[in-house]
């Protein structure tokens, strides 16, 4: 495998940023998808800044932390989501998320168009 090219100081490898990005509406956020026929899956990278605002959607949101921390509040309750940790967010539950380091998430979101690449603007 050559290191060099396989991944970054922070950051998913250039397998996963070779995929489309995404145009997202936070700051501090960059993520890739990986279409699927029903569903996306979003390769996010976040800095400690990063807030994504308190929201709901009429489908499931399942995720997965790669690397880092995150306070996660779903339908009220906060919890802290670290490395290895995995988390499901229900159909139409309230939730939001703060940052707490740099931080690498896996979401897979049970709609097929949760979010369009750059290039679909």
């Amino acid at each position: 495998m050559d290191k060099a090219n396989s991944k970054t100081a922070f950051g998913f490898p250039s397998v996963i940023k070779d995929l489309p990005e995404a145009d997202l509406p936070f700051n501090d956020v960059k993520a890739w998808i990986l279409q699927g026929d029903k569903t996306q899956l979003i390769f996010f990278e976040m800095q400690p800044t990063a807030l994504v605002p308190e929201h709901s959607h009429s489908y499931p949101q399942w995720g997965l932390v790669v690397n880092g921390k995150m306070r996660l509040t779903i339908d009220g309750k906060t919890q802290t989501i670290e490395k290895g940790d995995s988390y499901l967010i229900p159909a139409n539950a309230k939730h939001k998320a703060k940052f707490l380091t740099e931080t690498q998430v896996i979401d897979l979101f049970s709609e097929k168009c949760r979010y369009k690449t750059k290039m679909a603007k």
